[in-house]
């Protein structure tokens, strides 16, 4: 489904569930609280500024009596085939955000990725895919970084671990070049990017990958991925946990200073090596 395509369905579920709301005689509020959100989170629903949750829908189903209506079209329209399955509510989430925080253990995040590193990972976990396979995974990855490029864009922090610097993705060219985009974007304040060398050892977040997001009228969440499989989760007391432990891999992290000239000293080995060969 493209982009236009998909928000133009986005639209047609917001109309619905206020058309199904008020025949309810329930307010945003009202059916907020019968579904665990608030009442301005329904509102954003139904503007199509914020696509519910697959758990969410089927709450409203229940409550508004619709037949598994919601649920069965917000499963249609997230099952966005850019994106792995798992992914996908993400992807959604990113571009409204206000804030979002990635730790970062052994890849560079997708939003800061050249085309050329993400085709290489990509084709490092998909080697017998086809090319236009891979095309498309790396055109919906360099989608996603507009967002970064927007006037609305998100205060972005990343924590990169050391290794992600010193794992020669596509190549000691490639690499350069991959950093050297991370220096421009931090040098443009775009992002704020601080590096977790090894030498801090034992860490906060040694499971994995983490994304923490904000957003203006909606609770925090936080997203952790492993190898095919992803948890995107908004209970309090994980997403409390989550903040407590970026905080610690801030603490232990190199400042933003330091941590940019060791990007631009990898860069430059990188780009020495890529000339020698």
């Amino acid at each position: 489904m493209a982009n236009g395509q998909r928000q133009a369905a986005w639209e047609f579920f917001g109309s619905e569930l206020k058309r199904r709301r008020e025949d309810a005689g329930l307010t945003q509020d009202a059916l907020g609280r019968r579904v665990f959100v608030s009442g301005g989170y329904i509102g954003q629903f139904e503007q199509a500024i914020r696509k519910p949750q697959i758990d969410v829908a089927m709450r409203i189903d229940e409550v508004l009596q619709t037949d598994g209506f919601f649920e069965r079209m917000c499963r249609e329209l997230i099952n966005d085939k850019r994106y792995a399955d798992y992914f996908a509510a993400v992807a959604e989430l990113e571009g409204m955000a206000t804030k979002i925080c990635d730790y970062a253990p052994t890849v560079m995040p997708g939003l800061l990725q050249t085309a050329d590193y993400a085709r290489a990972v990509t084709r490092a976990t998909n080697p017998f895919a086809s090319f236009d396979y891979v095309e498309e995974k790396v055109t919906a990855r360099m989608d996603r970084a507009h967002l970064l490029r927007g006037a609305k864009r998100p205060a972005f922090w990343v924590i990169l671990h050391e290794p992600v610097l010193r794992i020669p993705v596509g190549g000691p060219l490639g690499m350069a070049e991959q950093l050297e985009q991370v220096v421009s974007l931090t040098r443009e304040c775009t992002v704020l990017v601080q590096v977790l060398p090894d030498s801090a050892g034992a860490h906060a977040a040694m499971a994995g990958m983490m994304r923490l997001m904000e957003f203006d009228d909606a609770p925090p969440t936080v997203y952790t991925e492993s190898v095919f499989s992803g948890n995107l989760l908004d209970d309090p007391a994980l997403v409390k946990r989550a903040q407590d432990a970026y905080d610690l891999l801030r603490a232990a992290a190199l400042s933003p200073e330091a941590s940019l000239a060791l990007i631009e000293s990898a860069a430059e080995d990188y780009r020495r090596c890529a000339s020698t060969t």
